[in-house]
Parts: C-alpha cells; structure tokens; sequence
C-alpha cells in the first residue's frame, strides 16, 4: 500500500472506533481480515498510527480544535511521528487513496507549536478530566507530565533468566534490537519501542527464547518479584 492509503486506512478505522465505540484491537482486526492485501508492514504502520492518535487523542485534539478522526491522524504524524507538515501535507496527495489535501486550518495547526503550556494537567497529559484529583494526590503538579509519560509508546522489557543466562548474553543475542539494561531491575533488559510505522521486536521468535534465556516481564513486575525476597529452596 502507498503511504497515501495507509493514513486513509488509519481515518477509517479511527472512525469505526470513535463513532461506534469499538474496541481499537476488533477495528484493526476486521480491517486486516477484509483487506487481505495489505502486508504486515501495511497493518503495522496503520496499527501504529491509531493507537498513537488514541493514546493522546485529548491533547491532539485540543491542538488541532476537533476530535474528528482526520484531525487526530494527521497530528499524530506530525507530534507522535515528528514528520514536518510538508509531509503529511504529501501523504494527502498520494495517490487516488489519499485523503483530501490539506486545509488551511489544518496546515496550520501542524505549523503551530505543540503543546500549548496553557493547557491543563488532564490535557497535556492525556488522561480524563475526572481522574486528575487521585492523580495529584499521588503526583502534586507533576500529574500532566506523568500522564503524558504514560501516553507514549512502552517498550519491550525482558527478564533474564539467571539460571541459564547473564543480562550480557541475552543482549549479546538481541544487539540488532539495539537493548539496553533496565535502569532499576537488575535482572531486566530494555529495547525501546519502534518510531513510526516501525514494527515491534519479535523477541519471542529469537532463538534465544526458545532456549529459555529471557521472559517477556515489565520492569515493574521484576521489581515487585524482588522485593519480596523470594529465593531458592
């Protein structure tokens, strides 16, 4: 598929999700099956896409003035994906699949800065207006900041199976995943998740988890398996 037709794609199916309230995973999933043609890179990219635009759908849509599926999907691709206006501006003229060129408003709102410092906690960080209060009790005036944090894509933590494995040799295996240990865990190993249209690492594919050197575990859960103090018996 051109470039054009997968942020067509991406609008469409971000419709499907806001207008009749579908889960975004059963959207993209019904997608894929009625459009066989598109290759895996074609689902990832236009995977990628929505859920970006849903993570920060308020601060988006706050910035580019509607919550209207187009508006989200450009400015995804222009502050999630960091490609200039101009390039979003050539993927709405890409082809008979395209959507509709730019508007002037819409060019823009791409054009402005982003975020706006005057927007409120629950907006730049991308979270309901009604969850702002717990969210400050536990994180004062950093809520916003913490909230935005939360909105980015997470990466692919590892735990390292000590009995047959060392952090090293694990990450010795994945280099061309480019990994890089936890900074709390010390059992855990980090690959950063992929910009753009990029796919995910298939780590569970690798050799080496099938030789049972690492699990796929958050750093938070390591760490809570370490706190207890479990050992051998």
């Amino acid at each position: 598929m051109r470039p054009g037709a997968r942020l067509a794609a991406a609008i469409d199916i971000l419709d499907e999700i806001l207008a009749r309230h579908r889960p975004a995973s059963l959207a993209l999933a019904d997608w894929g099956r009625s459009h066989r043609f598109a290759g895996s890179g074609d689902r990832a990219a236009i995977g990628n896409l929505v859920y970006d635009a849903l993570r920060r759908k308020a601060s988006l849509a706050a910035h580019m003035g509607s919550d209207a599926p187009r508006a989200l999907a450009l400015a995804a691709l222009r502050f999630t994906w960091d490609m200039a206006p101009d390039e979003v501006a050539a993927l709405c003229e890409d082809g008979p699949y395209a959507p509709p060129p730019l508007g002037e408003c819409e060019r823009a709102a791409l054009e402005a800065p982003y975020p706006d410092p005057a927007w409120p906690a629950w907006v730049a960080g991308d979270y309901p207006e009604w969850l702002h209060a717990p969210l400050e009790r536990v994180f004062g005036g950093r809520a916003g900041e913490e909230g935005a944090a939360l909105a980015t894509r997470a990466p692919v933590d590892l735990r390292v199976n000590t009995l047959k494995a060392t952090r090293e040799k694990v990450s010795k295996a994945l280099q061309r995943f480019a990994p890089v240990p936890t900074p709390f865990s010390p059992v855990g190993v980090r690959i950063a998740p992929p910009r753009g249209g990029g796919r995910s690492a298939n780590v569970e594919a690798d050799a080496a988890h099938g030789r049972g050197w690492f699990e796929v575990q958050d750093e938070g859960s390591q760490l809570a398996a370490l706190l207890t103090g479990v050992g051998p018996r």
